[in-house]
């Protein structure tokens, strides 16, 4: 597929509008959440013309449309918020997941439920203790993805939680309690490992072979707890490659926020990687070049496309063109390659209000605009 230089994509979750929570939950919207949805339908053209659940939505009827059509409005939105703000490869901003974590967890046997734990702020999630040997009750995100293909006029690609994340997120007791003697570092580690890489075989591979019988071509891994234990770099990598093992899809890892010198060389072990979808934008400042770490690649032979994250997705400021374009530049004279770019935020943008994020997002794709321009220009 013939692309544009410094094309761009989405990577992660959307804010929900106000009107969706309101109407998943069954009641009326009220006059705020009604002139949200107005006012975003107008721009986006989200909602289809003459939709009865719209208008039920609209007239405070959420309960006879139901959970499912107001979700359904949901991944429109969303979908239409990446188009119109002009990004090439789209999602729904993953309007149907309550989070990253208990949903897959959910989907799979030999785990049991323990309670809430806390992860940053005031944001927690329900833990579970792998009991069990882990199996899978049915591949997961198959409706999810079948309704964003169906209407998608970008490209779609798809994110998922990866095996290591889904691990280092719940409490290893039964594979631990396998091994014999002290639970020393190192018998710990060979259970961890054991941990991660039956995640993978069991229950995130049929996924995501059932993700791509299904169409679906471009996956991304996210892999969030990956920069949490660096010496666990390898384990990443491993359960990525039991994983993707024999698919045929284009694969691209995403690990936020972490120190990625302290990752390498091990993480390079991750065979199938396509695209490293990583941040930069959030390091970029106050008399730092959060770009410099790109240079690892060129010291460890590494030509991988990047997934390039040019906006700070904890910061309401918005990114001028000409800084997202100079940040694109400073990348591509880093690598030498300008083709290996591809242009997004650092993370999901889901902390950010929806204005706030739209913005970003056009600023975005106006600076891969103007950095594209300058690079035909000078060739």
């Amino acid at each position: 597929m013939s692309r544009p230089l410094f094309p761009t994509q989405e990577i992660g979750s959307l804010a929900r509008p106000r009107w969706q929570l309101l109407g998943q939950r069954g009641e009326p919207l009220d006059a705020g959440a009604r002139d949200e949805f107005e006012k975003w339908n107008a721009r986006l053209a989200f909602a289809p013309p003459n939709d009865a659940s719209a208008a039920a939505l609209l007239h405070g009827r959420s309960r006879e449309v139901g959970a499912g059509s107001v979700k359904d409005l949901g991944a429109l939105f969303g979908l239409r918020f990446f188009e119109t703000a002009g990004l090439d490869r789209v999602y729904d901003g993953e309007a149907r997941r309550v989070e990253m974590y208990e949903h897959p967890i959910r989907q799979m046997r030999g785990f049991q439920f323990l309670g809430h734990v806390r992860s940053f702020d005031n944001k927690y999630y329900l833990k579970a203790a792998a009991t069990g040997e882990v199996k899978l009750d049915q591949p997961y995100h198959l409706d999810e993805f079948d309704f964003v293909k169906a209407h998608a006029v970008k490209e779609p690609k798809l994110p998922i939680t990866g095996p290591y994340t889904l691990a280092d997120w719940s409490y290893n007791e039964y594979y631990l309690g396998r091994q014999t003697g002290w639970k020393n570092r190192a018998v710990r580690r060979k259970a961890q490992r054991e941990f991660v890489v039956e995640i993978a075989r069991h229950a995130i591979r049929p996924t995501l072979q059932a993700l791509i019988e299904r169409g679906c071509r471009v996956i991304q891994i996210d892999e969030p707890a990956a920069g949490t234990h660096p010496d666990e770099a390898d384990l990443v990598a491993e359960g990525f490659n039991a994983a993707t093992e024999g698919l045929d899809a284009e694969f691209s890892m995403h690990i936020c926020f972490s120190d990625y010198r302290s990752l390498f060389p091990a993480l390079l072990e991750a065979k199938r990687v396509h695209q490293w979808a990583w941040e930069f934008a959030n390091r970029d400042g106050d008399g730092r070049d959060g770009y410099e770490v790109l240079k690892m690649f060129a010291e460890y032979g590494d030509t991988r496309e990047i997934g390039l994250g040019v906006l700070d997705v904890h910061r309401d400021e918005v990114e001028s063109p000409e800084l997202v374009r100079d940040r694109i530049e400073r990348a591509a004279k880093i690598l030498g390659d300008p083709a290996r770019i591809w242009v997004n935020p650092d993370c999901g943008l889901r902390t950010r209000r929806l204005p706030i994020a739209y913005q970003k997002l056009e600023s975005m794709v106006k600076g891969a605009a103007l950095a594209r321009a300058s690079f035909e220009k000078s060739s």
